[in-house]
């Protein structure tokens, strides 16, 4: 019996081992809904990124969204009647749709109403004035009356013109509030003149009718005649000629110079001295009148020949009008921004219940929302056929962009719902900035002269934004320590450890990318304007943030400061980035600057302000913070550098 026992021993080891291989190879439930649960969300993000592809627009039975795909040239730049529709939009009331009592209005329902039934068009409330300065300016003294339709500034055309041309005489750095916002009332009436004059003169009853009886009086041979038309003829299409705002007449095929489309009334002049109709007049005069009409079947019919016409002779415009036409539709950087949220939110909560599933589903959702965000970088860069950063807009995309792709490779590292939290804010706040930056209207404009260079587009500036992302990164991975340390009982020593590693880790990251791009800008300034540095504010700006982050980086490796001073200091980079971002825009004044911005003044105050505040909380004595560190041991006092310094560190 003695001697069998280690063999029964051995046998029953060896069955519960199998017994556990078998357990183990059995799917687990927990794993199968966890994967459901990772699938559905996944699912509904790009549900709902994908969801406003679904909707169709045929108002009164018209098709709007085929119309809003017809390319025109506007600015240099061929793009769908669809963008224009929108940031034209969005340039007169602030909005990229229009409230009216029967519902909701589509950019593209209010352009075609414009251009085509202009009488009903003049009669929407679409002109937003909160001045009282300007308000009475124009007769009007009732606080709560902020809306106007173009009918009820009709009378005052002269007085808003007068009064903003003599603030126009006044430099925009000094202008007061009521010279800002009469000039922008008559930039905003003068884009509204100009578009219902686009097609057709506002308020012509029958485009078509018009176009035919000029074809009529107009002979091709042997000497093109137009003893028929009138004075008043003439003058009408040379004023739709001056007035109109795109250009919606292509070239006669096969050319494809962007430089040879032409506006309706240039084509219609055009057609007098060559006596050759182009297809494209008949085809937007047929449109306008049956629209008009209220006749969608004619309408839709010649919409669709008209669409066909093009597919065929300008087949690459057409494709790339219809892609920023469905790009416009989804708004996939409005999507991330608002998923952003979410994530961040998920982040937080995993910090106070089910850490590992909840930081394990926001992680997710990060690089799901993270391709939507690259999507819609990447559309961006082929419709503009350019690098990523362009203007200040594109930067904000792209700023948002690097931070989110260092934040996911710091949860991929660390799993603790600090690089998700992270992220998710930076590109969120990112996001949120380049909406309002929108709202000067066309965000794929043409290149500047000086900035017109994909190379260095494509090295300098990238660097630059790169260095940019990861320094405000690295500001907020401490505002993260700093509030979790201070304000709650959630950061442990080791999370503290691991958030003091990736902000060194970032900040090195920073100062490598800031310096490389600040030379290479140095090298194209010396090509462009024959000078390596000439102390230019926005040079100025960069060096700044490359000095900064050294000075971090020695004040680490030189001992003056720790794990909560290289907090302290991290956080300013956020002031000193910001400024070198937006603050130099508002200077107007040497070569950098290509505009002189106000409106982001508060704003960048604001956050100033807000950063020197946590700076102030993370500087404040261990004792008082809620978190595990106030029972670490400070180090014996001897320089200011040790009130920083803390053994856990």
């Amino acid at each position: 019996m003695k001697s069998l026992a280690p063999n029964d021993e051995v046998r029953a080891a060896n069955s519960e081992t199998l017994i556990a291989k078998k357990k183990n190879s059995l799917p687990k439930s927990g794993t199968r809904s966890r994967r459901w649960i990772a699938w559905l969300i996944v699912g509904l993000t790009i549900a709902y990124v994908l969801a406003p592809l679904g909707q169709r627009d045929r108002r009164g039975g018209f098709e709007m969204q085929k119309f809003g795909r017809l390319p025109v040239l506007l600015n240099g730049r061929i793009k769908p009647l669809d963008t224009v529709a929108r940031n034209s939009l969005l340039i007169i009331q602030g909005k990229q749709t229009l409230a009216t009592e029967q519902g909701e209005m589509s950019g593209i329902d209010w352009l075609a109403e414009l251009m085509m039934k202009s009488d009903t068009a003049d009669r929407r409330k679409i002109f937003v004035i909160r001045s009282p300065e300007t308000r009475a300016a124009i007769g009007r003294s009732d606080p709560a009356e902020k809306y106007f339709s173009f009918i009820d500034l009709t009378p005052h055309l002269q007085e808003i013109e007068q009064q903003a041309q003599l603030a126009q005489k006044v430099e925009a750095q000094v202008r007061s509030p009521f010279q800002n916002d009469i000039v922008k009332l008559f930039e905003r009436l003068t884009l509204y003149h100009r578009l219902e004059n686009s097609i057709e003169v506002a308020g012509t009853k029958d485009f078509k009718a018009q176009v035919d009886e000029l074809q009529k009086n107009i002979h091709p041979s042997p000497v093109p005649m137009n003893s028929g038309i009138t004075a008043e003829a003439l003058q009408s299409l040379g004023f739709l000629a001056e007035t109109a705002y795109f250009f919606p007449i292509p070239p006669v095929p096969p050319n494809d110079d962007p430089l040879q489309w032409r506006k309706m009334g240039e084509s219609l002049l055009l057609f007098l001295t060559a006596g050759n109709m182009h297809p494209a007049v008949s085809a937007w005069a047929t449109m306008a009148s049956a629209y008009a009409a209220n006749d969608p079947a004619t309408f839709n019919q010649t919409l669709n020949s008209y669409s066909g016409w093009l597919e065929q002779h300008f087949p690459a415009r057409v494709r790339k009008a219809q892609i920023e036409a469905v790009f416009n539709q989804i708004a996939p950087f409005y999507s991330a921004m608002v998923i952003y949220i979410f994530i961040f939110i998920l982040a937080c909560a995993s910090w106070l219940i089910w850490p590992q599933r909840l930081g394990r589903y926001a992680y997710l959702l990060l690089i799901t929302t993270f391709v939507i965000h690259s999507a819609g970088l990447f559309t961006r860069m082929y419709l503009e056929g350019r690098p990523p950063v362009t203007n200040l807009y594109s930067s904000a995309v792209f700023i948002g962009w690097g931070a989110v792709l260092l934040g996911i490779f710091l949860e991929r590292f660390f799993r603790n719902g600090i690089g998700s939290a992270t992220a998710s804010a930076i590109g969120f706040i990112t996001l949120l900035i380049a909406h309002h930056l929108s709202m000067d209207g066309d965000t794929m404009e043409m290149m500047r002269a000086v900035l017109d260079t994909n190379v260095w587009l494509a090295t300098h500036v990238v660097m630059v934004t790169l260095g940019y992302a990861s320094t405000f990164l690295a500001g907020f991975l401490a505002l993260t320590y700093i509030v979790r340390g201070a304000l709650t009982p959630s950061l442990d020593r080791e999370t503290a450890k691991s958030l003091a590693r990736m902000v060194y880790g970032i900040v090195c990251f920073a100062t490598l990318f800031s310096f490389i791009g600040t030379i290479l800008g140095g090298i194209w300034a010396d090509q462009s304007w024959g000078r390596f540095w000439g102390w230019d504010p926005k040079e100025n700006g960069a060096a700044l943030i490359v000095i900064w982050n050294a000075i971090i980086l020695h004040a680490r490796w030189g001992g003056l400061v720790r794990q909560r001073g290289l907090m302290v200091m991290a956080v300013f980079g956020n002031v000193v980035t910001s400024w070198s971002w937006f603050g130099v825009n508002m200077l107007g004044i040497g070569l950098h600057s290509y505009g002189f911005m106000d409106k982001a003044f508060p704003w960048l105050i604001g956050f100033g302000i807000s950063q020197l505040l946590f700076m102030l909380v993370g500087l404040l004595p261990l004792h008082t913070w809620r978190s595990e560190l106030t029972r670490a041991r400070p180090l014996s006092t001897g320089t200011p550098a040790d009130a920083l310094a803390f053994t856990e560190s």
